[in-house]
């Protein structure tokens, strides 16, 4: 049946994303993560004291690592899938991806043991990941 008259056609789906896409999309996250996390940590160190600027920087640390490891993981499966020459082993990725959640488990019970600062600092810290890759996700969308 053909549209109506006057309606628009519904626009088709972009070009899939290309590894060099994602590789400039994680680099501009982990940009946007680390300068958000300097310039906030200094704040939140000034507003509420240096065991919380301690604490948001725990959380951004494993925010920027999480990041980091998802684009390792992700740029490894699509070198697989695309039966690429040079390829990262993939248990090393994998290794590293399960090493980097240990650490990030030790470095929050850590920080919510000793440091006694604000858990909401903490919080933060971790939610730049978020923010940062939904910021990334909008830049995307837009074209």
């Amino acid at each position: 049946m053909p549209p109506p008259s006057g309606s628009q056609p519904i626009p088709t789906a972009q070009a899939p994303i290309s590894d060099d896409d994602l590789r400039r999309m994680m680099r501009r996250a982990l940009r946007h993560v680390a300068i958000l996390s300097a310039v906030l940590a200094v704040v939140l160190t000034f507003v509420m004291g240096w065991r919380s600027g301690l604490m948001f920087l725990a959380g951004a640390a494993i925010s920027f690592t999480g990041i980091w490891e998802w684009r390792s993981l992700a740029l490894s499966i699509f070198a697989r899938l695309d039966n690429q020459q040079h390829v990262r082993p993939m248990g090393r990725t994998l290794v590293m991806f399960f090493l980097r959640l240990g650490v990030a488990v030790v470095i929050l019970y850590v920080s919510l043991k000793c440091l006694h600062g604000s858990v909401y600092a903490l919080l933060a810290g971790l939610g730049l990941a978020i923010l940062a890759l939904s910021l990334e996700a909008l830049r995307l969308l837009r074209g």
